[in-house]
């Protein structure tokens, strides 16, 4: 994952708890990097020891840290640079959702060893659409149900997300049905 990722993580995790929880956090995962360099990439392994550092130190389920830092990440992105390119993605979050593949190929000129997931939308209706979400990373599903919760503060809708079938259970993928409340 590219440095932005574990750069949001310090971010939040500094932000709520402060400095010294981070050195913590950092020192358990073995993570020697005082900085990330948000353009570089990094080997997943040093997200997945910050993430379970995190869950040991603050004794809170890596599925919550990971939710909250979904929801954290649609306001961090767009705080570091990534505002426009999020705006032009849709102009509500149906648009938006059905819109994450060409987004991500956008970023993907930028970032050249990028390796995002992959997203898809069925039975879409006014109020409630299908998300459809395929990664090559295992274990960042709760990650999504936080990003739409994130979206729906950004495009003013209340959001309700239930994970209804995840990878492994027979499909090659997650899927979350959700649900907006003007």
């Amino acid at each position: 994952m590219y440095g932005l990722v574990n750069k949001a993580i310090q971010d939040m995790v500094v932000g709520k708890f402060g400095e010294a929880a981070w050195n913590r956090i950092r020192q358990a995962a073995g993570v020697e990097d005082e900085v990330f360099v948000a353009m570089e990439p990094y080997d997943d392994a040093v997200t997945y020891r910050l993430v379970r550092a995190a869950s040991e130190q603050l004794g809170a389920p890596a599925d919550s840290l990971l939710e909250a830092f979904g929801e954290f990440w649609t306001r961090y992105t767009a705080r570091e640079g990534f505002g426009d390119l999020l705006q032009a993605t849709g102009s509500n979050i149906t648009e938006f959702l059905m819109n994450l593949d060409n987004m991500h190929a956008r970023i993907g000129l930028m970032c050249p060893h990028l390796r995002p997931p992959s997203f898809r939308c069925s039975d879409v209706t006014p109020d409630s659409l299908t998300l459809h979400y395929y990664s090559e990373r295992e274990g960042l599903a709760p990650m999504v149900k936080g990003l739409l919760a994130g979206l729906g503060k950004n495009f003013d809708v209340g959001v309700s997300v239930e994970h209804t079938r995840q990878r492994g259970e027979g499909i090659d993928h997650d899927e979350f049905q959700v649900r907006f409340d003007a």
